[in-house]
C-alpha cells in the first residue's frame, strides 16, 4: 500500500471513528432520555459507572497491550505469529473477568435487591460479554491493519443500533427485568460485533480473488485460529516483549482514563491503524514521503478536533441549561446540572486533543521510550486519584471533571513535547494544526460572547417562545462559526475534499 493509499485510508478510518462517536454518543443520550422515565436512577447509575466500569477494566487490561503492539508490526511479519498473540487475549480475558467478578460481587457493596434487582446477574453477563468480545481480537487487528473503513463502521452501528432498540423494547415491555435488560443487550452488542468481523473475513477468504487484490496476509479461515509449528516460535518474541511494556502502562491508563469510576466504586464518593512510520526512528532518519504523510494526517486530525471541541465548548456553556431543561426537565436543569454540563464540554475539547496526540505518540514511541513513559503514567494516576478524592470532597461532581481536566492538561503537554521532539529534524510542523486563524478565533469568542447573552435573556423560564429565539440566535451563530471556518481553514478543507474524493473513487472501483 503506497504512502498516498495509506493517507485517504488513515484520514477516512479516523473521520468515521470520529462521527461514529458522535452517532453513538447521540444514541446513549436519547436512550438514556427514554430509559429514565421507566426505571429507577439506582438502576442507570449502577449501570452507567459499576457494571460498565466492570466490562471496560476486563477488556483494556486484556487487550490494550496486544493491540497496540500487533498494530504496530510492519508489512513483512510473520502474521500467524501475530494471531496467535492475539488469541491469548481470550485467556486473559478470562482470567480478568473471574478476579474482577468476585471483587465487584464479594468486596464491593452489594445493592439493595429491592431496589437493584438481579446486581449478581449483570456482573456475571457484563464480564461474560467482555470474554465474547476479546474473540474477535484476531479479527478485528486483522480489518484494522488492512483499513476496513466499512466494516467497521457496518459492525459497530449495527451492535449499537440492536444493543438499543433491545434496550428500549425491554425496558417498554419488561421494566421489572431491572439489570436483566441491560446484560441481555451488553451480551447482544458484543456477540452481533464479534459476528460482522467473523463473518466479514471468513466470507472474504472463500473468495480468493478477493483475498489476492486486499493483499491479505492469510489465505484459509483455519489460519486464523491458533497453529503451533515445530519450525517457528509461537508468539514474535519482539511483538511480545512489546505487549508487556504496553501491558505493564494499562493499569496506569485504565486509572486515567476511567479514574472517576474506581473513585466512586471504591471510595463511595458521589468513568492510525495500519502504520506509516516505523518505531525506534526519529523523522530524519524515516522515509519522508512516509513523514510527510504522518505529519499531514497529524495536523489535519489536530485541527479537525480541536474545531469540533471548541465549538463544542463554546455553544455548549450557552446551552446546556436548556439541553438539560429539554431532556429531564427542572430535576436536571436546576442546581449543579449546567455546571457541570458546561465543565464536561471543556473536558470534552481537551478529551479530543488528548485522543489524537497521544495515539500518535504511542504508535511512534519505541519501547525504551514505553518503559521510561511507564514511570510518568504512574506519578500522574497517584495525583489524579488524590486530586479526584480532594476536589470531588470540597466541590461535590464537579471535582471529578475538574481533575479529569487536570489530567488531559498534562498528558496533552507530554504528547506535544514528545511530538515537537519528534519532528524537530524535520521541515514538517504538524503541531500547527492547534492554531487557529486569528479571524476565526475572534468568531468563536463572539459567539460566545452572543450566545451567553442569548441565554441570560430569553432562557429558560421564559417560556417557549424566548426559548426558540434563543435556539434561533445560536443557529445563526453556529452558521456564521462554520461558514468562517469553511473560509479560513482551507488547507483542512482542502485536505478533507481530498480524501472524499479519493474514497468516492475507490468505491466506484469496487
Amino acid at each position: 500500500m503506497g504512502s498516498q493509499e495509506v493517507l485517504g485510508q488513515a484520514a477516512r478510518l479516523a473521520s468515521s471513528g470520529l462521527l461514529l462517536q458522535v452517532l453513538f454518543r447521540l444514541i446513549t443520550f436519547v436512550l438514556n432520555a427514554f430509559i429514565l422515565r421507566f426505571l429507577s436512577k439506582e438502576i442507570v447509575g449502577i449501570v452507567n459507572v459499576r457494571l460498565t466500569l466492570l466490562y471496560s477494566t476486563t477488556t483494556f487490561l486484556a487487550r490494550e497491550a496486544f493491540r497496540r503492539a500487533c498494530l504496530s508490526g510492519g508489512a513483512q511479519r510473520d502474521w500467524s505469529q501475530t494471531l496467535n498473540l492475539l488469541w491469548l487475549t481470550v485467556p486473559l480475558g478470562i482470567f480478568w473477568s473471574s478476579c474482577l467478578g468476585w471483587v465487584w460481587l464479594q468486596l464491593l457493596e452489594v445493592p439493595d435487591p429491592d431496589v437493584v434487582p438481579y446486581y449478581g446477574t449483570g456482573v456475571l453477563f457484563f464480564g461474560l460479554s467482555a470474554v465474547v468480545e476479546l474473540l474477535g481480537e484476531p479479527f478485528w487487528v486483522l480489518a484494522q491493519a488492512h483499513m476496513f473503513v466499512k466494516l467497521k463502521v457496518l459492525a459497530e452501528s449495527m451492535s449499537v443500533i440492536l444493543r438499543s432498540v433491545l434496550t428500549a423494547l425491554l425496558v417498554l415491555w419488561l421494566p421489572h427485568w431491572g439489570l436483566y435488560i441491560f446484560s441481555l443487550a451488553q451480551l447482544l452488542y458484543t456477540t452481533v460485533l464479534v459476528l460482522c468481523y467473523a463473518i466479514y473475513l471468513i466470507q472474504l477468504l472463500r473468495s480468493p480473488e478477493s483475498a489476492k487484490q486486499l493483499t491479505l496476509p492469510v489465505s484459509r479461515v483455519t489460519q486464523l485460529l491458533p497453529s503451533i509449528s515445530r519450525s517457528r516460535a509461537f508468539v514474535n518474541w519482539k511483538e511480545a516483549g512489546l505487549a508487556w511494556s504496553f501491558f505493564k502502562q494499562s493499569f496506569l491508563k485504565q486509572i486515567l482514563t476511567e479514574g472517576e469510576r474506581y473513585v466512586m466504586t471504591f471510595l463511595n464518593v458521589l468513568n492510525f491503524g495500519d502504520q506509516v512510520l516505523e518505531r525506534e526512528k526519529d523523522a530524519s532518519l524515516q522515509k519522508q514521503d512516509d513523514v510527510a504523510v504522518a505529519a499531514a494526517v497529524l495536523e489535519s486530525l489536530l485541527k479537525l478536533a480541536l474545531l469540533t471541541g471548541l465549538t463544542m465548548t463554546v455553544f455548549g456553556f450557552a446551552y446546556s441549561q436548556l439541553a438539560l431543561d429539554i431532556y429531564g426537565g427542572a430535576m436536571l436543569s436546576s442546581g449543579s446540572g449546567p455546571v457541570l454540563m458546561r465543565c464536561y464540554c471543556l473536558y470534552v475539547l481537551l478529551l479530543a486533543i488528548n485522543g489524537v496526540t497521544e495515539c500518535f505518540m504511542f504508535a511512534a514511541m519505541s519501547k525504551e521510550e514505553v518503559d521510561r513513559y511507564n514511570f510518568t503514567m504512574l506519578a500522574l494516576s497517584s495525583s489524579f486519584l488524590v486530586l479526584s478524592y480532594l476536589l470531588t470532597s470540597w466541590c461535590g461532581s464537579v471535582g471529578f471533571i475538574m481533575a479529569n481536566c487536570f489530567n488531559m492538561g498534562i498528558r496533552i503537554t507530554q504528547s506535544l513535547s514528545f511530538i515537537h521532539h519528534y519532528f524537530r529534524e524535520s521541515p514538517h510542523r504538524p503541531l500547527a494544526g492547534l492554531r487557529l486563524s486569528p479571524v476565526l478565533l475572534g468568531v468563536f469568542i463572539l459567539s460566545a460572547g452572543i450566545t451567553s447573552v442569548s441565554e441570560a435573556f430569553l432562557c429558560c423560564e421564559r417560556g417557549w417562545p424566548a426559548r426558540l429565539a434563543h435556539i434561533a440566535v445560536g443557529t445563526i451563530c453556529l452558521g456564521v462559526t462554520l461558514g468562517t471556518a469553511f473560509l479560513t481553514e482551507t488547507k483542512l478543507i482542502h485536505f478533507l475534499r481530498t480524501q472524499l474524493g479519493r474514497s468516492r473513487l475507490s468505491d466506484k472501483m469496487t
